[in-house]
This record gives C-alpha cells, sequence and structure tokens, in this order.
C-alpha cells in the first residue's frame, strides 16, 4: 500500500487537534472501569481504519489490518495454549503490535523477550514465567531450540488466509480486563542474577501513554520512528502503545542501522523520533547524512542512558535537531519525565509528566527542597503493579504511601525541572539495557581460575557504558585477559562482555573483606 503523505508536521497543537486529543484523552482515560490498552487499537479501527498504522521493510498495516492481523493472533494464541501468559520473541516490526494486541484480545498477558541474550540467560527467564508458547520469528531459531518452552514461527502461519477469512467474521468482543490486571510482565535481569519480572498493568501502561501525549503535545498527526527493541519499555510504550494511542503512523527498523534510520527518517516524513543516545550518536556519525534529511524532526527524545554532551551538541549544529532527554525506569511503564518541544531546559531530563508525581529525599527519607541532591521518588498511576512472584522485593521498593524509590540520585529546580546526578544501584546501563554487574561476576568466577571478581562500569562513546572487570586468579593458574573474555562470550549477550579485564594478585577491601568497588577506577 502506499504511504499517504502527512506534510510538516505543526510545531504545536491548533484548537482542533486539541479538542480532537482531548476527545480521545477522555475515552483513555485509566479511571475508567473497563478501562483496556486494546480500546485504543479498536477505536483507531473506527476512526483511522484507512491510516498507515505500521510498516517495515516488508509489511504494511492500515489501522483496520493492524486489527485484522491481531485478531489472528488472539485466534493462534487461544488455541495453541492455555497458559494466561504468552512469550514473543519478535524485532521491532509491523508483526510485533499485532501480536501484541493480539495477546490483549486472547486476554492473555504478554512477555516480551529479550534476543540480544543466550539461551543460558533467555531459559530462566521463561521458566520464571511459566511459558509453555512463545511466538518467534525463524531469525531466532536457534536461541528458542534452546528454551524449555514451545516455539511457533509466524513465518508456519498461516497468517494471509487467516485474515483473509477474518474479514467475514464478526470481530468479538474485547475480554473483561480490569485496568489492574495484567498487561505485561518486562525482565530485567539475565541468567546469573535472579531473574525478575516487573508486571505492568493495563492501568499503567495506558495512563503513561495518555499522559505522555497530553504533556509532549504530539497527535495522531504525527509520523514515528521504531528503532528500538520492543522487549524494551522505552521502545513498546514510546514507539508501539503511544502511536496506537494517537492513530498515528509508525515505521519500523528491526534491526538499527544509522544509515537506515537517518534515511527512513528523509523518505517517511519522520516527525516524531526517540532513541537512546548511542544511536544518535551511531547516527551522527554518518557521513552521508544530512542537515536537510531532519527538517521534518519535530521532537526527538532520548533516553535509556545519559547523553554525551557531544553527541547533543552534534547532533543541534549539524542537523538543527535539539535531543531532549527523558527519564524513567521499566517499573514506571516508563515514562516520569521528558523534554517537550516547547519549555525544554538542556541538561535535564524535563519535567514531570501529567499525573505522576517526584519527590527527592535523603537517606532517612525525609524531603529535600529544590536543588538539593537525593534519591529520587515517582508516584502516579504508572508506578509498577510488583515484580512478578516476588511481593517482598516489590514491598522493598514501593512503599506503604505508594513512592516508587528508584534508587537513582537527583534534584528538582526551581522551575520543577529534574535532573539526575548519579544511581545509588550499581546497575550499569549499556546501550540502553540493564545489566547487573553480578552476573558477569558470577560468569567470570565459573571459571576454573578465577577466585573473585569485581565488575564497574566506565564511559563509553559508542554504549553509554561498558563493564570492565577486575579479576583475582587462583594461585598458580594461568589466565589473562582474552582467555577470560572468550570464557564470558560462551555465555553472555556481547554487550555484557566485560570491554577490558584486569588480573590483579588483590583487591581494595572494607573490614568485613567485601571488595570497595568505589575505589576499583582509581586502578585503571
Amino acid at each position: 500500500m502506499g504511504r499517504p503523505w502527512f506534510g510538516t508536521p505543526p510545531r504545536r497543537l491548533d484548537k482542533r487537534r486539541a479538542g480532537r486529543y482531548l476527545a480521545a484523552s477522555r475515552r483513555l482515560s485509566p479511571t475508567r472501569a473497563d478501562s483496556m490498552l486494546l480500546d485504543a487499537l479498536l477505536e483507531a479501527r473506527r476512526s483511522r481504519a484507512g491510516t498507515l498504522a505500521v510498516a517495515d521493510a516488508h509489511l504494511a498495516l492500515s489501522y483496520k489490518q493492524l486489527s485484522q492481523l491481531a485478531f489472528v493472533f488472539r485466534d493462534v494464541f487461544v488455541s495453541e495454549s492455555a497458559c494466561p501468559r504468552v512469550g514473543l520473541l519478535l524485532p521491532a516490526s509491523a508483526v510485533f503490535p499485532a501480536a501484541l494486541f493480539g495477546c490483549f484480545w486472547a486476554g492473555r498477558t504478554a512477555v516480551p523477550l529479550n534476543f540480544l541474550l543466550s539461551g543460558e540467560e533467555l531459559g530462566p527467564i521463561v521458566a520464571d514465567a511459566g511459558l509453555d508458547l512463545v511466538l518467534a520469528v525463524r531469525h531466532f531459531e536457534a536461541l528458542c531450540g534452546r528454551l524449555p518452552a514451545r516455539t511457533v514461527f509466524v513465518e508456519d502461519l498461516p497468517l494471509k488466509r487467516k485474515a483473509a477469512v477474518s474479514l467475514i467474521r464478526r470481530l468479538p468482543d474485547p475480554p473483561a480486563v480490569a485496568p489492574d490486571d495484567t498487561a505485561v510482565i518486562l525482565y530485567t535481569s539475565g541468567t546469573t542474577a535472579e531473574p525478575k519480572g516487573v508486571e505492568l498493568a493495563h492501568r499503567n501502561l495506558h495512563s503513561n501513554c495518555v499522559d505522555s501525549i497530553a504533556s509532549l503535545n504530539i497527535d495522531r498527526d504525527h509520523s514515528f520512528l521504531n528503532i528500538l527493541p520492543p522487549f524494551h519499555v522505552f521502545g513498546l510504550t514510546a514507539n508501539v502503545l503511544v502511536p496506537v494511542a494517537l492513530g498515528a503512523t509508525v515505521h519500523a527498523v528491526p534491526r538499527f542501522s544509522p544509515v537506515a534510520s537517518v534515511k527512513a527518517v528523509a523518505e517517511k516524513g519522520i516527525s516524531v523520533m526517540m532513541a537512546i543516545p548511542s544511536m544518535y550518536g551511531a547516527m551522527l556519525r554518518t557521513k552521508s547524512a544530512k542537515r536537510e534529511d531532519f527538517r521534518s524532526i519535530y521532537l526527538a527524545i532520548s533516553g535509556g542512558e545519559p547523553l554525551p554532551d557531544g553527541v547533543r551538541n552534534g547532533f543541534e549544529e549539524r542537523f538543527g535537531v535539539v535531543l531532549r532527554q527523558g527519564y524513567g525506569l521499566t517499573e514506571t511503564s516508563p515514562v516520569v519525565s521528558a523534554g517537550a518541544a516547547e519549555g525544554y531546559k538542556p541538561g535535564t531530563v524535563g519535567k514531570p509528566i501529567r499525573n505522576v508525581e517526584v519527590d527527592i529525599v535523603d537517606p532517612d527519607g525525609h524531603r529535600l527542597g529544590r536543588g538539593q541532591d537525593g534519591e529520587i521518588l515517582v508516584r502516579g498511576p504508572n508506578v509498577m503493579k510488583g515484580y512478578y512472584g516476588k511481593p517482598e522485593q516489590t514491598r522493598e521498593v514501593i512503599d506503604a504511601d505508594g513512592w516508587f524509590h528508584t534508587g537513582d540520585v537527583g534534584r528538582l529546580d526551581e522551575d520543577g525541572f529534574l535532573s539526575i546526578t548519579g544511581r545509588a544501584k550499581e546497575m550499569l546501563i549499556i546501550g540502553g539495557e540493564n545489566v547487573f554487574p553480578r552476573e558477569i561476576e558470577a560468569v567470570l568466577e565459573s571459571h576454573e581460575g578465577v577466585i573473585q571478581a569485581a565488575v564497574i562500569g566506565v564511559c563509553d562513546d559508542t554504549r553509554g557504558e561498558a563493564p570492565v572487570a577486575f579479576v583475582i586468579p587462583q594461585a598458580g593458574a594461568a589466565v589473562d585477559e582474552a582467555t577470560l573474555r572468550n570464557h564470558a562470550r560462551k555465555v553472555l549477550a556481547g554487550y555484557k562482555v566485560p570491554k577490558q579485564v584486569i588480573i590483579r594478585e588483590d583487591l581494595p577491601t572494607g573490614p568485613t573483606g567485601k571488595i570497595l568497588k568505589r575505589r576499583l577506577p582509581e586502578l585503571l
């Protein structure tokens, strides 16, 4: 099908669009007892049937076609498994939203799976979620063979025939879903750390979509670029759910390529782009990219990891695009704050979006004043339902008053703009992905020549952060950096393999013998 021409997007909502948005916002209000994510797709089918919903290099779907394909996947899930959860091992594509909404239509919880992980890492996640069915593409066939669940491959399904048959069938009503029913489970851990699934309810995701739309002044005439993997909450909400809530168009690039991404922006008239800093950095380094390629951009938001000044300044100087930072976590669906197209303060991550509260507290939990650094607390309808099957860990981070303790350190200025100044947690963010040092340490320590390992993060121009490992070898063991990196590569995803392995006879420790990681940077 042909691509509709959307022209240059408006720089702000005019009265007609504002009224239309407010009407849609009322329909999608998270306070409705019957509110659910599928409502947004069915509303887009009614009001935007012929509008291009999502397209990739192989498939383009209007909103009518997207809903028909979602219905087909609904039938697949109902017939293939009685499990209330379904695994999705799919890239950013036209198929993913159809499968996701098919899960919702079947009354199932979707569990998007990280295809960047190894089988040893993904297997415990599939087991923890209790999955017996995973929908995947053949590209991931080898990985699927190592999972404790049956796989149905998209390529093996008679989708065209089933979609044609569905045209003469009456589409069933959405299932009865309460706002607090779990919509998706997103896992934030890997093989050697205990898998931890974040349960996001329909209310969490729905409210985050609606409140982000209102706070960022985006509407259905915008065209989105999706270059984020859908197992990442940033990609799931910003590039899948938000566009459907608007009835907007998404152009997906299944495998990130800076050249392909710049080409898509230029040729498809992309006006909203949301990505991680390393992706923006790769586009900035693309020699063929020109300023005119980005002329249609209305809003470009960077999130998932700190945005280097060189990338932000370079994008504005070379392409005339101001990269605005946002802040969020998997546990907050994810958007907490974001820099809107108007009223943004550089160096901050914007203001908290509508209906989301942010507080800054000291180690004793006392509220701090403006301009003071402390732990960031978040409260609102976007805060997760909890960690799947882990009520005690849930209570550790969500207090009795509903505040989610992020473990991040930041400050609010006099104008209400939030800045992130550090992380209380040891977790690393590598290319936008959460990585726990203990995962890497345990793998290194599994080598017979290693007695102890400690991993920290260092700044990396390409990925934001990169892991560096310090290793104490067994007495008399002949181990070197190459051997240990190869050992890690057999078990861990590539981005988790240490950038550098430093072998030492001892490491700085405290009174109890615990390695003092804060002193490890001195050894670099």
